[in-house]
């Protein structure tokens, strides 16, 4: 099936379309309408033809003569399209290594992402253009082990066999690990060798093995072993692998989000794939970053340049409100990652050598006399686990008959204040406080509430009932039912009660769920869509439940979070969607949680303090893998740049490392 956004003209006539860019070009002025509206909507073969069309007519060059007549990315754009693919992607290459310097990031994405014919014609046009060979030019301008990857890569020669062998799936998965998480030092000739050669399909099979014996996909371990420009083409290479539409939809994105857009990178990417996955990019676009590549280019670019490039995109899909194959496909393999079980482990450890009256000493110093030693509290509160905290404050009454967490709560102000007494609670003690404020007083903080409940197993909830029971003289289910209402506090009690199913999936009982859920038909009231998808989302097991989700993609071609947005609104909305990515990946549902309370002006300090107190002893160190892969940036760096004092000191103690 064709997914380019740009098809044959119907009716083409090469001289026709000749002769009306050039009358739109002659005289004084332009008529840039017109050049755009006729270039967008002609296939590239089209648009060599009328270059041929019009030297034969005129006596002139076409592209010439466009670039006499237009200017800024509005000219670059539209001569791009005049070019074959092949030219189009050796002008790139050629522009990236000319000059001073080395444009990197052009040279990966076109190298890793090209088909080996597609190489082949890169290279043969290399050559007839410049008369220079591609490949003595790239190992001329870079080093290293980026230089020996890109020289494989131009050969055009990954195997395309799509016969797979199970054994030689299993020697590479193991052979990448032993290169470089069990070696000390990495063995970079592996990595060359097997992402550069092996087919497509060899290698996704390859990432799901080593994603099962290393327990992280293959990307962190590439972020840990390699570096520099190395790191950023294998990176790529593994992307382009398992979704090229998804690494192109990504590359979108970050060309145009935040202040200032990539136009080199939107040029290129929108012309060169407008007669390939344009519209396979549009949908993983819609998907990933919930609003269409139409409206963002639209938000974010300007004049006859925007026209172009929304030609180009092909149509909005926030308008449509539809979801495609290549965005369930996507979500699909989401969802299998995500059932391979990966070891959760937490950044706060408790401490060898543990003195529970020594530490109650050093808090009691650090709190005595003028002033306070926060450094020395941070210390001690941030590197012993929970457990460890509650001996010390037996320890503290004993040793000076004086309550630990009211001295700290006199001696500490402001958000550590908040983070250390945090700290010192119980788990269950902490999130019944936390919930306990989300329903107090006027107002009510439901996406507290949908944090905590929706992402806490039976044991947890339990235990967060016991002590809310202890604190406060009332049950939790009850503030619950008297502070929210209709499907959304049905969905909270539900919750509240702690009675998922711990047990396996049932594949029967999964397509029956899905059907369930899928089933938009039904009039019966009782039986209404809120409470179908509360008596599966919020009793079924996780294991169960990602079954679920797999059988409801096969089912409808459509994601089930997706569904639940185009569906449902508000609190109920999210809240099913919260439990949704918890299931799907607790610690990126987290990861993006802690993101957003960063992202942008001022930060959302409450929400920062929550996550980092309640994940870590949990899985805190897989929210930092998962930080890193979705947002570019480590968790460390993030938490550096946007917080301060020793609020920041104690965070990054908490935080555990550098990633």
């Amino acid at each position: 099936v064709y997914r380019g956004s740009v098809k044959d003209f119907q009716g083409f006539d090469a001289n026709q379309d000749a002769e009306a860019l050039y009358n739109a070009m002659k005289g004084f002025g332009s008529d840039k309408e017109a050049i755009l509206d006729l270039i967008t909507s002609r296939s590239n073969k089209q648009r060599v033809e009328i270059c041929q069309a019009y030297k034969s007519l005129y006596g002139k060059d076409l592209i010439a003569d466009l670039k006499y007549e237009l200017t800024g990315k509005f000219e670059r754009l539209i001569v791009s399209l005049m070019r074959p693919p092949a030219y189009s992607d050796a002008k790139e290459i050629k522009d990236a290594i000319s000059g001073v310097g080395t444009d990197e990031k052009c040279l990966i994405e076109i190298l890793a992402s090209r088909t080996n014919q597609e190489i082949r014609d890169l290279v043969a046009a290399y050559k007839d253009a410049y008369e220079r060979d591609l490949e003595a030019d790239i190992v001329g301008d870079t080093s290293g082990h980026f230089k020996k990857m890109l020289v494989v890569l131009l050969q055009g020669a990954r195997e395309e066999d799509d016969v797979v062998s199970d054994d030689l799936v299993e020697q590479d998965a193991k052979d990448l690990l032993e290169a470089g998480e069990l070696k000390w030092g990495t063995d970079e000739a592996q990595f060359i060798y097997i992402l550069g050669r092996r087919s497509r399909q060899h290698l996704r099979l390859v990432f799901d093995e080593y994603l099962k014996i290393a327990g992280k996909p293959i990307e962190r371990s590439i972020r840990g072993e390699l570096s520099g420009d190395f790191e950023k083409l294998m990176l790529a290479v593994v992307k382009c692998i398992r979704s090229t539409a998804e690494y192109f939809a990504e590359r979108l994105y970050k060309a145009m989000k935040g202040l200032g857009t990539r136009d080199n990178t939107l040029i290129r990417i929108m012309v060169s794939r407008s007669e390939i996955d344009m519209l396979d990019i549009r949908e993983v676009f819609r998907t990933k970053y919930e609003k269409s590549l139409y409206n963002m280019i639209k938000e974010d670019t300007s004049g006859e340049y925007k026209k172009a490039l929304l030609k180009l995109c092909g149509g909005d899909d926030d308008a449509a409100g539809e979801f495609f194959p290549e965005a369930a496909q996507v979500a699909y393999r989401m969802w299998e990652l995500s059932a391979v079980k990966v070891e959760l482990r937490g950044t706060v450890q408790p401490a060898g050598d543990f003195n529970d009256d020594g530490d109650a000493q050093v808090l009691r110093k650090a709190m005595k006399g003028l002033g306070t030693d926060e450094g020395a509290i941070i210390e001690v509160v941030t590197k012993r686990s929970n457990a460890q905290r509650q001996q010390i404050l037996k320890a503290y009454k004993a040793h000076y008959g004086r309550d630990l967490m009211a001295d700290l709560k006199s001696e500490l102000s402001g958000s550590l204040a908040k983070l250390i007494l945090g700290l010192m609670l119980t788990p269950a003690q902490y999130d019944a406080k936390q919930l306990r404020k989300a329903v107090e007083g006027a107002g009510t903080d439901e996406s507290v509430l949908i944090e905590i409940m929706a992402t806490r197993n039976n044991q947890e909830i339990r235990a967060i009932n016991e002590a809310y029971q202890e604190a406060y003289h009332k049950s939790l289910e009850d503030d619950l039912s008297s502070d929210t209402s209709g499907h959304f506090k049905r969905i909270l009690v539900s919750l509240a009660l702690g009675n998922r199913d711990e047990g396996p999936e049932n594949l029967t009982q999964a397509h029956e769920d899905a059907k369930k859920l899928a089933d938009v038909s039904s009039n019966d009231s009782s039986d209404s869509l809120e409470t179908r998808f509360l008596s599966i989302l919020c009793t079924r097991s996780y294991p169960h439940l990602r079954r679920v989700f797999q059988e409801f993609i096969k089912m409808t071609n459509h994601d089930v979070e997706h569904a639940i947005k185009k569906r449902m609104s508000g609190d109920v909305r999210d809240a099913f969607v919260a439990i949704v990515r918890s299931v799907k990946n607790k610690p990126a549902f987290f990861a993006d949680k802690l993101y957003r309370s960063m992202k942008g002006a001022g930060t959302d300090e409450r929400t920062l303090t929550r996550i980092m107190i309640s994940r870590s002893e949990i899985d805190l160190f897989n929210i930092r893998g998962e930080f890193i892969d979705l947002f570019d940036k480590s968790l460390h760096h993030m938490i550096e740049k946007d917080t301060s004092g020793d609020y920041r000191k104690a965070l990054l103690a908490l935080c555990g490392g550098e990633d």
